[in-house]
């Protein structure tokens, strides 16, 4: 059986919700950086996961 695409959520995929533990874990496993370096970002940079993954990788290591 197709999917049926009418049914559809309002979930935003490219933003991360810095407001649930789960979505920053992923987040931050996903990018290779602790939850504590996520949560920081997302408070420095927002929650684009583009953006959040560009300056992950700039901080990944340190």
């Amino acid at each position: 059986m197709a999917d049926d695409k009418t049914k559809t959520d309002n979930r935003d995929r490219s933003q991360v919700a810095g407001d649930e533990d789960y979505e920053v874990r992923h987040f931050a496993e996903e990018a290779g950086i602790t939850p504590e370096q996520a949560r920081t970002l997302i408070k420095r940079h927002g929650t684009d996961r583009k953006v959040l993954h560009e300056i992950a990788e700039s901080i990944k290591g340190q």
